[in-house]
């Protein structure tokens, strides 16, 4: 199995990404909102 490395550059991307979809994803979820109308 081929293992993949990451420079840490493009480790703290992926780490800023998840941050900012958690987040969206706590603010629905406080609000009632679904994925779907948060996005439609």
């Amino acid at each position: 199995m081929k293992r993949t490395s990451f420079t840490g550059e493009q480790i703290t991307g992926i780490l800023a990404e998840f941050d900012v979809r958690a987040q969206r994803a706590h603010g629905r979820h406080e609000h009632g909102m679904s994925e779907g109308a948060f996005y439609s």
